[in-house]
C-alpha cells in the first residue's frame, strides 16, 4: 500500500482517528507523518514497539527510595535490572519473569485486563471446557456472596452450580 499523501513511498503508519463520532482512517509514510505532525508524542524518529512498551512500563516512582529499589531489582541469571527492562521493553533471559514477577502482575493486568491467560474455546468442541470455566467462576462468586453474608444470592448461585455439575457429569 502506498502513502495516501505523497503516493510514492510505502505506507508504514496506519492511523484511525475518531473525532465527534466520525471515524477516519489514513495510511501514510514516515516522512509524511512527520510533516503532518502525526507521529506518536514522545517518540524520536517515529514509532517503535520498544518505545510503546517503555511507556507502559514507566511507572513514576513515588519516592526516591522506590527509585533505588527499582535499580536494585536485578535478574540474578543475566544481570538485567528492572530499570533496564523498562527502557528496552524486553527481558534478557527467561529467568527475568521470575525475578520481576511482583512488578509484572500489575503491568499485565493494566495491558491485558487480567493476569491469567484463559484463551479461546472452540464453540463446537469446547462445551465441557466452557461448563468447567462457568463452574469455577460461579464457585468464586459463591465464596464472595457467603463472605458478604448475601445468603439468598448465594443459594441461587449454589443451585446453578449443582445444575452445571449435573450437566458435566452427564456429558
Amino acid at each position: 500500500m502506498l502513502c495516501e499523501e505523497c503516493g510514492k513511498k510505502p505506507a508504514s503508519l496506519h492511523f484511525t482517528k475518531i473525532i465527534n463520532g466520525e471515524k477516519t482512517e489514513f495510511h501514510i509514510c514516515e516522512s509524511c507523518a512527520r510533516e503532518k505532525g502525526e507521529i506518536i508524542p514522545g517518540t524520536t524518529g517515529g514509532f517503535s514497539i520498544h518505545n510503546l512498551l517503555s511507556g507502559l512500563l514507566d511507572f513514576e516512582p513515588a519516592s526516591p527510595s522506590m527509585n533505588k529499589s527499582r535499580e536494585a531489582l536485578r535478574c540474578e541469571h543475566c544481570g538485567l535490572t528492572y530499570s533496564q527492562f523498562s527502557k528496552l521493553g524486553r527481558f534478557g533471559c527467561s529467568s527475568c519473569y521470575k525475578y520481576f514477577a511482583d512488578r509484572l502482575d500489575p503491568l499485565f493486568k493494566r495491558v491485558h485486563g487480567n493476569t491469567v491467560h484463559v484463551g479461546k474455546v472452540p464453540k463446537r468442541t469446547g462445551g465441557r471446557i466452557q461448563y468447567q470455566r462457568e463452574l469455577n467462576r460461579l464457585k468464586k462468586e459463591l465464596m464472595i456472596k457467603v463472605e458478604r453474608e448475601e445468603f439468598e444470592q448465594a443459594a441461587k448461585i449454589r443451585d446453578k452450580i449443582k445444575d452445571l455439575e449435573r450437566k458435566l457429569a452427564g456429558a
